[in-house]
């Protein structure tokens, strides 16, 4: 019985520690410099080629309608979502862990839980961000501007930060560096 007491106290303690893992901001602000900002810019750049995407399945989609006596016209209800699904599947769950947008801006999607980045979370987190975003977006960035990492909603549903790339690989390196002197 003391045995179980004792696993759940020492288990207690190394969650009730923080995590090293997690940047902050107050002493890394490089990571957070304008990330809101960058945050809807490539938003809005993976919008573009999402709606590019999306307009090619539709063409291919209504070209295969015309052969197919209309069959696939039906299936565009199901093709038009997949295209945006395997859109964040293949970019996030990549190894540089960022849409073209995110790359293009220079931010990168990091987990906060001490898991890595799956598939499943890189399907998890835009599905949240779409359902949080048509709720009500307007709450969704007020929240961003008051927390210190500037994560949104979803951000804090899904357990991950966004923060910025290239200051980021810095941050790791004088991090790793400065763990062996």
């Amino acid at each position: 019985m003391r045995r179980g007491r004792d696993n759940f106290s020492i288990m207690t303690q190394e969650y009730a520690q923080p995590r090293p893992y997690l940047p902050d901001p107050a002493t890394a602000p490089e990571l957070f410099d304008g990330l809101l900002t960058r945050r809807v810019m490539a938003y809005f750049i993976d919008l573009a080629i999402m709606g590019g995407l999306v307009l090619a399945a539709t063409i291919v989609g209504g070209i295969l309608g015309f052969l197919t006596f209309g069959l696939a016209w039906a299936a565009l209800v199901f093709v038009v979502p997949a295209v945006i699904v395997l859109y964040y599947a293949a970019t996030l769950g990549s190894p540089r862990r960022a849409t073209i947008g995110m790359q293009m801006m220079d931010i990168v999607l990091t987990p906060t839980r001490g898991q890595p980045l799956d598939g499943w979370m890189a399907i998890l987190h835009p599905l949240v961000f779409w359902l949080t975003f048509w709720i009500c977006w307007p709450i969704s960035l007020l929240f961003a501007l008051f927390t210190p990492r500037r994560q949104m909603i979803h951000d804090f549903v899904v357990g991950t930060l966004m923060v910025r790339r290239s200051p980021m690989i810095r941050h790791w390196q004088n991090a790793r560096s400065s763990a062996f002197y």
